[in-house]
């Protein structure tokens, strides 16, 4: 099996390193792709307006001057001679849960493989940022290979991506695995901080304020804050089906 590693926060990412002990756990046939410099909040963005960079790091190991995106495209369309099996994405310093799905280049990076046709799995790692600790790779190193067995024995669609969010607690200390669907935060908790450089010129940082929440049952957050691993199966599809047949009936005598 043949497998493609990427991220979101660079070729020197101690969650780079994880996740390639997970892949070659699976496998020897492990190439890494990866962007260049931290490229945390690109998204599912492409760069169109400048060349891409591509460096040789050692065997097997690339980096990209880019995004995500363009790693994975870099890696099946220029590096590799023959498609990867399975990408993996991450391991992400910090969970993407919730809304954050839409801002992470970690899942955009699991995205663009199953546009381009092949399974691909998103890994993050929970931390406690406040508190000024570490992420915990250790633990999704352990249970990772497992999953990925796991997930790669089921016969997912071809639109299917899985996102996999692992608490922060130690290897010993997992609550066990649940299937989850996307939360949706608490968006008030969505804050601009406003400061101002030594000229007195205004800038700002945008954040969120730390404040209780309650997230729904049956979600990625929830799963989370209780302890166990977060395993949220997404579509590329974004269509609102519900919503089709009212906006037909209203768009009708258009």
């Amino acid at each position: 099996m043949r497998i493609l590693v990427t991220n979101d926060d660079g070729i020197h990412s101690p969650g780079l390193w994880a996740l390639e002990e997970i892949a070659k756990a699976l496998s020897d046939d492990v190439w890494v792709v990866a962007p260049e410099t931290d490229q945390s909040g690109a998204s599912h963005s492409l760069t169109v307006n400048d060349p891409l960079r591509l460096r040789r790091v050692a065997e097997r190991h690339y980096a990209v001057r880019g995004t995500p995106t363009d790693c994975v495209i870099m890696g099946l369309r220029q590096i590799l001679d023959t498609p990867p099996d399975l990408v993996l994405s991450g391991i992400n310093r910090g969970h993407n849960l919730a809304d954050d799905l839409t801002y992470s280049g970690t899942v955009a990076g699991a995205m663009e493989g199953t546009i381009l046709g092949v399974r691909s799995i998103a890994f993050s790692q929970s931390y406690n940022h406040a508190k000024g600790t570490e992420p915990r790779y250790e633990t999704s190193v352990a249970h990772g290979p497992g999953l990925v067995r796991k997930v790669l024995g089921m016969d997912l669609p071809a639109d299917v991506l899985v996102n996999i969010n692992v608490p922060d607690a130690g290897p010993d200390e997992i609550a066990g695995v649940q299937v989850t669907t996307q939360g949706r935060r608490d968006q008030a908790m969505l804050s601009v901080d406003e400061r101002h450089d030594g000229r007195g010129n205004p800038y700002y940082w945008i954040g969120f304020q730390r404040r209780p929440f309650q997230p729904g049952d049956g979600t990625d957050l929830a799963a989370i804050r209780d302890g166990f691993i977060s395993v949220t199966p997404l579509r590329l599809d974004l269509t609102a089906h519900r919503v089709l047949d009212d906006m037909k009936r209203a768009l009708g005598g258009l």
